[in-house]
């Protein structure tokens, strides 16, 4: 039992991770209708931004919120300089586009800080504690924990405030959007700096758990595109769960699955993905898009 335990609780601290690249994917997804396949890059620049700082003895806590603030304007900038110019046009163009920031991000990290590994301070003890036989890090229910407050605000931002439904709204039809007054263009800024802002988070969160490197990212977005998929984009609380039950499954099957073991327990996530779409295509939690001609 204490296993078993062990298992589920490890499972949720990788989804985790997981989850907080697949929340920025979902926000980015939902205020501007693209997949932002530089999320995971913008994020590992957050987290070296905070690390620099705290090289330079700048408090943890005031580095992560000054890397939140700054992020925020890079994505804004990104949106306003570089990804504007594709927007309206075909979306393959724009999603082609979000791959070579990746690259280009990637690269400026490896230029500035090299690819040398970074020890990257944690925000919570590394203490642990004992639960039913389980060792149970501190880190990973505080990493838990702040994915699930950041959930829990995404869904209020996007259904319960005028800016998160302004968002959508830009998102869904542009055009409608302008000819309702709306200022298109500094919603659309917003909603890329609010997910620059969200990947911080999520790079701070990760940084510790897998040193911080400039590609530290690559495998974690794969999972988070799974996630994307598996729960949907449209549903922030659904990619969480998603990332959680990917986590989850992936640590019992290399466990309690000999043909699978620990070689094969990649195949989890895309296994999952192959049933999902036959079964629910929009995810198991989004909406179905509906196209009204």
């Amino acid at each position: 039992m204490g296993t078993f335990i062990q298992l589920v609780i490890d499972g949720l601290s990788t989804g985790s991770i997981y989850a907080a690249l697949a929340l920025a994917i979902v926000l980015v997804n939902q205020a501007t209708g693209l997949i932002n396949f530089a999320q995971g890059g913008m994020a590992v620049l957050s987290a070296y931004i905070a690390w620099q700082l705290t090289a330079w003895s700048v408090p943890l806590i005031l580095a992560i919120l000054i890397s939140i603030a700054v992020s925020f304007v890079i994505g804004a900038l990104v949106e306003r300089l570089l990804i504007r110019k594709f927007e309206g046009g075909d979306p393959d163009t724009a999603v082609v586009v979000t791959i070579g920031l990746l690259t280009l991000v990637t690269g400026v990290c490896a230029w500035i800080w090299t690819y040398n590994n970074r020890l990257f301070p944690s925000l919570f003890p590394l203490d642990t504690i004992t639960i039913a036989g389980a060792v149970i890090s501190i880190r990973s229910l505080g990493t838990i924990l702040v994915i699930v407050a950041i959930m829990v605000l995404l869904q209020v931002l996007f259904l319960g405030t005028k800016l998160g439904l302004a968002l959508r709204a830009v998102a869904i039809n542009p055009q409608s959007a302008a000819f309702s007054g709306m200022p298109v263009g500094r919603l659309l800024m917003v909603g890329w700096g609010l997910a620059a802002g969200l990947g911080a988070v999520a790079g701070a969160l990760v940084a510790p758990q897998l040193t911080l490197t400039p590609n530290m990212m690559d495998g974690a977005l794969v999972y988070a595109l799974a996630a994307v998929i598996i729960g949907g984009l449209t549903s922030p609380i659904g990619v969480v769960i998603a990332a959680w039950l990917i986590g989850v499954l992936e640590n019992l099957a290399a466990v309690y699955v000999p043909f699978i073991g620990h070689d094969l327990k990649i195949a989890v996530p895309f296994i999952m993905i192959f049933v999902v779409l036959i079964i629910r295509p929009q995810g198991l939690f989004g909406r179905k898009t509906v196209v009204r001609v």
